[in-house]
């Protein structure tokens, strides 16, 4: 009797004590997996990197295949189009790539990848932003000669180094230029080291004049022919004017635009250290994304011909009326 109850009161065989410990293992099993569930968090700011790089891949693919797809669009303005919408795609996939390695896959390997696939689109993109002033500057000034086999050559020639320039800057990083071995030459943005990352804000910079200075240029051409036609007509109407101002205003709005987007990032490229907060990075990285989101609608779907072409793609009634040719920058 006493042996009984003393193993009823110590609980001992007793299978009701039993189902309360299984009972209470499950619960701490499952409060364990909540917590390891909880400690796998997205960073807010990846995710707004990656809807950044949806869309910039939505929009430029609509453009590639317009481009691609429609034998009107040849003339060296659209290919240099074609070539800007080609780098923000593959930067638009680069993000949503990002963002899937970085919390599906974590390894170096492929950080390197990504990061050098990155680099490599927006270089290009950039580059080629440069490359449609060059084009539009050369329409300006030697606009009796733009549509010639001559000026096609040209700018295959600059696709070629755009292209080509661009892919060796996104190589780097895979050759050798990151920090993985030695984590205190690490720039803001990991993996790329402090020089890799100088050498590519400088690149910006240089581009960057390279471009004030041909709209500076293409502002003086454009006032000065818009003075030779008032000269022609005796007097300066006020079309005339409302196309001249219409003209640098746009110009002002293109350089703005880019400006805005990518000069924090670049800027704070060549001040930040690794030991800043990385929200520093993401707040001036993303607005440059957004140049990318931007090119297409000032670049594309504001041009007629683009237009047209979407019309008939997507509406299939849109009908052409005459013979039909397409215009240069200057005509633009």
């Amino acid at each position: 009797m006493n042996e009984s109850a003393a193993l009823n009161e110590s609980g001992v065989g007793s299978p009701e004590s039993s189902w309360l410990e299984a009972e209470a293992f499950d619960v701490n099993r499952t409060l364990a997996l909540s917590s390891a569930a909880l400690e796998f968090h997205v960073n807010p700011w990846d995710i707004m990197l990656c809807l950044s790089g949806t869309v910039i891949a939505c929009e430029n693919a609509i453009v590639v295949a317009i481009i691609f797809y429609t034998p009107t669009l040849r003339n060296p303005m659209f290919v240099l189009i074609g070539s800007l919408a080609t780098a923000d795609l593959l930067a638009g996939i680069g993000l949503i790539l990002n963002f899937a390695f970085q919390y599906l896959v974590s390894s170096e390997t492929i950080s390197l990848i990504t990061v050098g696939f990155l680099v490599a689109s927006f270089t290009a993109s950039i580059s080629s932003l440069l490359a449609i002033t060059v084009d539009r500057y050369l329409s300006l000034y030697n606009a009796l000669t733009y549509f010639s086999e001559k000026m096609l050559h040209y700018v295959h020639l600059m696709l070629v180094g755009t292209w080509g320039a661009s892919l060796g800057l996104g190589l780097l990083p895979i050759l050798g230029w990151n920090c993985l071995d030695d984590a205190s030459t690490c720039s803001i943005v990991r993996p790329l080291n402090r020089t890799n990352l100088t050498l590519l804000a400088t690149s910006f910079f240089v581009i960057f004049a390279l471009m004030l200075s041909l709209y500076f240029k293409i502002c003086k051409i454009v006032c000065r022919h818009a003075h030779q036609i008032a000269l022609q007509q005796h007097f300066f109407t006020t079309s005339h004017y409302v196309a001249t101002k219409k003209g640098v205003s746009t110009l002002a709005i293109i350089l703005g635009t880019f400006g805005a987007s990518w000069l924090p990032f670049a800027i704070y490229c060549l001040v930040g250290e690794r030991e800043y907060p990385a929200v520093y990075t993401y707040a001036t990285l993303l607005p440059a994304t957004y140049n990318s989101m931007i090119n297409p609608i000032i670049y594309a779907y504001r041009n007629t011909e683009i237009q047209r072409s979407i019309y008939m793609l997507f509406c299939g009634c849109f009908q052409t009326n005459g013979s039909y040719r397409s215009r240069s920058p200057s005509e633009v």
